[in-house]
């Protein structure tokens, strides 16, 4: 029971407590309920594009069109995978068995973790607080939504909007700052996934440390890209401009500085210059597909990051409207102010590198990136940075993109982050996977290996029965030996 009455809690720990009383009624257990539950998270997706497109606008200019690309078609296509293949993510999934377990039931019940807390992120505030949701319906949770107030416009279209959609005890949405943040973390919850930067992940993992609550951390980092004088220039430098300005460069998987040869730095700029005017014409400031900084924090944190650098292309900014042009450094130090965090910006540093090797070098000296970029038209090169360096993702020859890709888990890996989701990943991540093994009050006679007093005998019987793999040959023979074993201690 709870010392204080209903009353006199607070708004965090209501939703929570309503949150896991609705958990336990077990209706958020039922296939059906879940598969509605999906579908009415479409239906929302769907029917108010108006209102998400607005709040995003205001958030951060982004375009009615690149709402969709880069929002809602992603969550549009996870929530049909996750409809189409629940029931197959659901089942009891059979696993290979020893002689030991030939004639028990052996396999794995996902089943739902409870009571899951999203905390949401505010560069793409539907995609990544909606789509591990997608997941928490999907596997049978409660969930408790508390999106980024930072983007405050998309958080109240979220906070006004989800609640008319979904079931509203099983999955409130709790808006507010820090305070609020902090209030929700002194409850249990059987789950925290948190999507944002470090320092933040930090704290989160402390007080989930307190109730010995698991999480999953999509955290970022200085995604590197490597560009090999062996590929088309012209087509690398075009998606490496894509995947860094998209978003005003705020974006976690964001390309964050370049590594190429000396002799490529001059062309790389060109390339990437004249790509900046063919996307977002010669003044970016009145194109619509540009969009702003999120805050002037923010601005000025961007400002103070290009002391002590050379500017190649752009740097126009305007921090009335939070405007920073797309912004190519050249020569830059390894030093520099630019390279010391994740820019999560418009800046986009070139640094050299004489050979695959001092690349790889350099990446390895740093923390883990959340995705490693290369660009080569060598196969054997790509394969050798993808053996020899680590990071949460690899994506030869583009950007961003595998983050579409609903077949690979997405997820970061050191410093940038731990556990992963989209599609099954998703789903497995927030279930609990139980294995269950089955066995009859029959044929006790094969048990007596295990049963003192224990011989050499027995336990020859034993070393064949747990280390022989089964296969049709050896279930055969498993099956006399346990008949005949069975049949001795019978007599």
């Amino acid at each position: 029971m709870n010392d204080f009455p209903f009353h006199s809690m607070s708004r965090e720990q209501k939703a929570v407590d309503r949150a896991r009383k609705a958990f336990l009624t077990g209706r958020s257990k039922s296939l059906e309920y879940r598969v509605t539950q999906l579908k009415n998270l479409l239906r929302f997706v769907r029917e108010r594009q108006t209102e998400i497109s607005e709040g995003l606008k205001k958030d951060l200019r982004r375009s009615e069109c690149g709402t969709p690309l880069y929002e809602t078609l992603g969550l549009e296509s996870e929530i049909d995978l996750a409809v189409r293949n629940l029931k197959q993510w659901a089942a009891p999934r059979p696993v290979s068995k020893s002689m030991m377990t030939i004639s028990d039931q052996v396999y794995i019940q996902p089943e739902p973790l409870g009571v899951v807390l999203v905390i949401g992120a505010w560069n793409y505030p539907w995609a990544v607080t909606i789509g591990p949701l997608i997941g928490a319906i999907a596997a049978g949770n409660a969930a408790v939504i508390k999106p980024s107030e930072v983007s405050s416009h998309t958080c109240k279209v979220m906070e006004d909007l989800l609640p008319l959609y979904l079931d509203k005890e099983l999955y409130p949405v709790v808006t507010g700052g820090v305070t609020e943040t902090q209030e929700l973390l002194k409850h249990r919850f059987d789950h925290i996934f948190y999507t944002g930067n470090g320092t933040v992940a930090k704290i989160i993992m402390e007080a989930a440390a307190k109730h010995l609550t698991p999480t999953t951390l999509e955290l970022g980092g200085k995604s590197p890209c490597y560009i090999d004088k062996n590929c088309d220039l012209s087509i690398a430098c075009r998606r490496i401009a894509w995947g860094k300005y998209s978003n005003c460069g705020q974006t976690c998987i964001a390309p964050d500085y370049i590594l190429c040869d000396p002799s490529m730095q001059d062309r790389v700029i060109e390339e990437i210059k004249k790509n900046i005017k063919e996307f977002y014409t010669e003044d970016p400031k009145k194109c619509l597909d540009y969009g702003r900084i999120i805050n002037q924090r923010h601005f000025k944190r961007l400002m103070a990051l290009l002391e002590g650098s050379t500017i190649a292309v752009g740097g126009e900014n305007e921090e009335s409207e939070c405007y920073i042009g797309p912004t190519v450094l050249r020569d830059v130090n390894p030093d520099a102010k630019v390279m010391q965090e994740e820019i999560f910006g418009p800046l986009l540093p070139i640094l050299t590198v004489s050979s695959a090797d001092e690349a790889i070098k350099f990446i390895n000296q740093r923390e883990k990136p959340l995705a490693l970029y290369i660009f080569s038209s060598d196969n054997k090169l790509i394969k050798r940075l993808i053996a020899e360096t680590s990071s949460g993702g690899v994506l030869a020859n583009d950007c961003l993109m595998h983050f579409s890709v609903t077949s690979l888990p997405f997820g970061g890996v050191g410093n940038s982050g731990m556990g992963h989701y989209h599609g099954k990943y998703g789903f497995d991540n927030l279930s609990h996977l139980r294995g269950c093994l089955i066995k009859q009050l029959k044929m006790e006679g094969v048990n007596k290996m295990r049963y003192p007093p224990h011989t050499a005998d027995k336990l020859g019987w034993a070393r064949f029965f747990i280390l022989k793999h089964v296969d049709f040959g050896t279930a055969l023979l498993s099956t006399l030996i346990v008949c005949f074993l069975s049949s001795k201690s019978a007599c």
